[in-house]
């Protein structure tokens, strides 16, 4: 059985070519060169119906390729959406983590995906976690954020979710000071309207 025809089929969202592959006994979570499975090529390519036909014949959502991303952690990070919520109703794994030592939601606030963020807090991924960075999705969306609109509503998502605001990085800066030195002026009122320090 070649797995590589299962990969070429998710990268191209060939429904009709995994369901046959599958039906000819496919392994559905055989790794390419780069560990990852045909569900995280999917994945990465945001192919919806690919990877829906995929996690409903049992792919494995936390399945991690050589740089532990997942299609679960992939789909947050990006913001793929429909993929994400797949993936959380199919047994995603909200303590898995990144390279990075992150959770889901992380890269998901730094990038900016608002309603990522919202369905992964709704989840109840961790609005606390602090990665290998020594940072929270809280910090990452002021300092890795644009301090535009987007940021402005996942830093109102986090504090509303309870994220402890005077949480610090490791050199003791908090959200507060980071919005400051940045000159978020909106991400410092919805901070400071939140008991921040």
């Amino acid at each position: 059985m070649n797995e590589t025809s299962m990969h070429a089929a998710a990268a191209k969202g060939d429904v009709a070519g995994i369901q046959k592959l599958l039906s000819e006994g496919a392994a559905i979570d055989a790794r390419d060169r780069t560990g990852a499975t045909a569900l995280l090529v999917a994945t990465h390519g945001n192919q919806i119906a690919a990877t829906k036909v995929l996690i409903d014949a049992g792919a494995d959502v936390n399945a991690k390729d050589d740089i532990d991303d997942s299609p679960y952690l992939y789909a947050g990070a990006r913001g793929h959406l429909e993929i994400l919520k797949m993936t959380l109703s199919h047994g995603a794994d909200l303590k898995s983590t990144n390279r990075y030592g992150g959770t889901a939601l992380i890269p998901a606030a730094e990038r900016g995906h608002v309603e990522a963020v919202r369905t992964l807090i709704e989840a109840g991924v961790d609005v606390d976690h602090v990665n290998r960075l020594d940072w929270t999705a809280l910090l990452e969306a002021i300092i890795l954020g644009n301090g535009g609109e987007r940021h402005q509503r996942i830093v109102e998502l986090l504090v509303k979710a309870g994220a402890n605001v005077n949480l610090a990085d490791d050199k003791g800066e908090t959200p507060l000071k980071h919005a400051r030195s940045h000159g978020y002026a909106a991400i410092e009122k919805i901070l400071v309207a939140a008991s921040a320090r």
